[in-house]
């Protein structure tokens, strides 16, 4: 134990000590302590920037994709979202890998600068004369590609904190990872206020409207995040009680000596963690993914419109997280994490159930060059009269309303505003709930064994819901329409529902199963 420092050089931990324990377990310098947590709090950033690139072009991206190639469909617009989470599916094993040799800022600042430059890309992809929406989709696809770093953050945590420590770190992390899925929107929201036509700087040939400006600014923060890290990061590895070890490159054989004396994973429950982080990540994804299209649809609203009042309705729903995190840490104490992750999944399920259409009105239907017309109506055999206002050659305005070509448009009752907002607002309540409790579960679960693998397993998985969820709904919407879509939700959601049920007693810390710990 030479590597970990001698008694001398160290003092107690600042900071509170673990309520379920009676002396201070972690021991060390304060300047390591406090340069430990520093680089810490650089990655708890890193991840936020991370998820605010993935985020911030959400609720734009497809009227974007409208304007620049009108030959793109929901379907394309699907798999323009799920790029972004393949190139992180890819990337994930290659810097988890890299970061094992060698220093983490080598992986990290690689990874970010190439989300950097795939940003820049992303604001130029008006700019070639055809094939716009392909250039698109390798531009977010890049920028899931550099968003792979997430391994990296996720494996520098949980060797840089103490078992006291590391149940919070990896809450704190996982709170990070959702504020910027939660309030990249709200970014976007303000560059609505830009309007389509923006500013043009000529000498490079940048259109800076609400469509690019976020593209930039993830670039922006992109730049920042590396000054940071050059700055503030510094390698660090404690062990179990918290004392400082080799921080990387460590010796192998010490490592292994660690796993052959801690005792086993309990694998069901590492597996089902992960189906349920997914399962989380994949509702989250289908949500943010839909709900331009959905409401463009429903209310007839313009691109403008779209962009402008969802991310109104995100930002009310990032307010409302933050208070949900809040609330997290003190509610687990009382109650546990497993049933508010059962409480989080209910509360989802309530939210989608109430997005299912009901009623007898139906929404505006979008047809070029008619004035009005009877289509009957399926569900009850009557004629519905519809009307349209004559397209013009010259109208800048693009049609609005529900596309003739969705058929489903004819017959499934309009989603009113107040059911997307109320269910908005439920969805707003359980995603963090359930995102932060499978998240904490999972670190605890995994015990004091260094957790690059393990931790390389959650981001696929997760990484995997962000490309099935887009694409799942961008097909069922538009070919069955929100009722079936929506439908399908309720009963994934409820399947999750029973699984935590099923493995409800072996979803416990490592130490409480090993018998070290009371629970």
């Amino acid at each position: 134990m030479a590597a970990c420092g001698t008694a001398e050089e160290r003092q107690p931990l600042l900071g509170e000590q673990d309520p379920g324990s009676s002396q201070w377990d972690v021991i060390e310098t304060e300047e390591h302590y406090r340069s430990r947590w520093r680089s810490i709090r650089i990655l708890y950033l890193t991840m936020f920037f991370i998820s605010v690139g993935f985020s911030i072009v959400i609720m734009s991206i497809w009227p974007f994709l409208q304007k620049i190639d009108p030959t793109a469909d929901t379907s394309f617009l699907g798999w323009i979202i799920a790029s972004y989470s393949l190139g992180q599916m890819v990337a994930s094993p290659i810097f988890g890998w890299w970061s094992n040799f060698r220093p983490r800022k080598e992986p990290l600042v690689i990874s970010i600068f190439i989300s950097v430059a795939a940003n820049c890309l992303y604001a130029y992809v008006h700019v070639p004369h055809s094939h716009n929406k392909y250039y698109m989709l390798v531009a977010r696809g890049f920028v899931g590609f550099g968003a792979g770093n997430v391994a990296v953050v996720r494996s520098y945590i949980a060797g840089a904190t103490s078992l006291q420590e590391r149940t919070s770190a990896m809450a704190n992390t996982s709170a990070s990872q959702a504020f910027g899925f939660i309030l990249g929107p709200v970014f976007q929201t303000c560059f609505a206020l830009i309007g389509e036509k923006g500013v043009t700087w000529e000498a490079i040939d940048l259109q800076v409207n609400m469509y690019t400006a976020p593209a930039l600014l993830g670039a922006f923060l992109g730049v920042i995040n590396i000054i940071l890290i050059f700055a503030m990061l510094r390698e660090h590895r404690v062990d179990d009680s918290g004392r400082q070890c080799k921080s990387v490159n460590f010796d192998k054989a010490s490592t292994d000596a660690i796993h052959d004396t801690q005792g086993s994973i309990d694998q069901v429950a590492v597996v089902t963690t992960n189906i349920l982080f997914f399962i989380t990540l994949f509702i989250f994804a289908l949500f943010e993914t839909i709900a331009t299209p959905l409401t463009m649809d429903m209310y007839a609203w313009t691109r403008e419109q779209a962009v402008l009042y969802n991310g109104i309705i995100l930002a009310i729903v990032g307010v409302e997280a933050v208070i949900v995190f809040m609330g997290m840490k003190t509610l687990s104490k009382k109650t546990g994490e497993r049933i508010l992750l059962l409480g989080g999944f209910i509360v989802v399920l309530i939210g989608f159930f109430i997005l299912l259409p009901w009623g007898n009105q139906f929404p505006k239907i979008q047809w070029e060059d008619l004035h009005n017309n009877s289509i009957p109506n399926k569900s009850s055999g009557e004629k519905v009269m519809y009307f349209w206002k004559l397209s013009t050659g010259n109208s800048s305005e693009a049609p609005t309303g529900c596309p003739v070509q969705q058929s489903w448009c004819f017959y499934t009752p309009v989603i009113h505003l107040a059911q997307f907002a109320v269910a908005s607002a439920l969805i707003g309540i359980g995603y963090p709930a359930c995102s932060v409790m499978s998240y904490t579960l999972y670190s605890k679960i995994l015990g004091p064994k260094p957790q690059g693998v393990y931790m390389g397993w959650l981001t696929a998985s997760g990484s995997g819901a962000r490309i099935l969820g887009p694409v799942f709904i961008s097909q069922t919407y538009i070919y069955l329409g929100p009722r079936w879509s929506f439908g399908l939700v309720c009963g994934i959601i409820i399947l999750s529902i029973i699984l935590v049920g099923a493995v409800y007693k072996r979803l416990i810390a490592f130490s409480v199963r090993h018998g070290r710990v009371q629970e």
